[in-house]
């Protein structure tokens, strides 16, 4: 998955703004605690993201 494609679907999911401050802001233990940008920083590929992001607030299966 592309960079791009994992921020249009955060942004489809969460709203533009709102999914700007929960990947600077959410801690998540999907990640291993980090946030989305730090999990992305880390080295993280998109789509190992995305499918974190989906587990951890509940997406439903044809966002995903």
């Amino acid at each position: 998955m592309r960079l791009t494609i994992f921020w249009e679907r955060m942004a489809d999911h969460f709203g533009p703004v709102y999914a700007e401050s929960f990947a600077r802001d959410h801690v998540m233990s999907e990640l291993g605690g980090r946030t989305v940008y730090q999990a992305l920083d880390a080295g993280w590929e998109a789509k190992d993201v995305w499918r974190a992001v989906c587990a951890a607030v509940d997406i439903p299966a044809d966002k995903r």
